[in-house]
């Protein structure tokens, strides 16, 4: 039987990268899939699911509107019977300001998609999960919520307010069936991420993204798919409150001198 067979999914952030590898991944596993994503974009990635037999629909919406994201709900509710999974994914870089050049405009604008846009999935999505007494609630996190030296002032500050969120939310839930669990990914291509990989081909250095990590790699969407593939499924029924990350290793270690080969 496929991991999540019959049951209604929420994908944010869905128009491409990890967003769109999952909800490719939840339909591929049986899942019908509401993908949500303010990019037209999210209509290729519903398209691709019903081209491969799954079901799914596209909302071109705003995660970080409460008026949008209560809409998307309401609809797996609905027209669908309810919701079992929801992938508050959605996120914005903000790219790597120095301190004193930041601004409070570019604050406001990570800090409402990456860390308000997460709290209101989580909300609504909880809303409906608590009446089913099922469901599971994933985001996206980083190993910028983790430490410091893997994203901009504000993005790190709004990934740490997700593992933070993920895990107040966790005890506020209690025995309700509701689960809701963070993954921290270290470096993957995404749209994103794209200008890092871009300079970094342009300067022929290639072969050097990902170094500062055990695997000595960068990882790809799919990857992160699978995890969180996991913690929608009921494969990972006892795992609750967590931030786990997923970056070849890059967080185990404090930073140390790579010896070369």
């Amino acid at each position: 039987m496929k991991a999540l067979e019959g049951k209604i999914a929420l994908v944010t952030g869905a128009a491409g990268g990890i967003g769109r590898a999952s909800a490719l991944l939840f339909a591929a596993q049986g899942a019908t899939v509401i993908a949500l994503d303010r990019a037209a974009e999210v209509e290729s990635t519903a398209a691709a699911i019903r081209a491969n037999g799954g079901r799914a629909i596209a909302l071109i919406k705003d995660s970080a509107s409460e008026e949008h994201v209560a809409a998307a709900v309401d609809l797996a509710v609905g027209d669908y019977g309810g919701l079992d999974v929801c992938y508050a994914n959605a996120g914005i870089s903000g790219g790597l300001v120095p301190f004193f050049e930041e601004t409070v405009e570019r604050w406001h604008e990570v800090l409402s998609v990456n860390l308000i846009g997460t709290f209101l999935a989580a909300k609504y999505a909880a809303l409906a999960m608590v009446k089913q007494r099922r469901g599971s609630i994933v985001c996206t996190a980083s190993v910028a919520g983790l430490r410091s030296g893997a994203g901009g002032l504000p993005y790190s500050a709004s990934k740490a307010g997700v593992i933070s969120l993920v895990q107040s939310v966790a005890n506020q839930l209690a025995g309700t069936g509701v689960r809701i669990n963070a993954i921290c990914p270290g470096l993957i291509e995404t749209g994103m991420t794209l200008p890092i990989f871009d300079q970094a081909r342009a300067r022929g250095s290639e072969r050097k993204i990902g170094q500062l990590n055990p695997l000595r790699r960068h990882g790809i969407p799919e990857e992160i798919a699978q995890t969180a593939l996991f913690l929608a499924s009921d494969a990972s029924s006892y795992v609750n409150g967590q931030a786990i990350p997923v970056d070849g290793g890059l967080s185990s270690s404090l930073p140390v001198v790579i010896r070369r080969e």
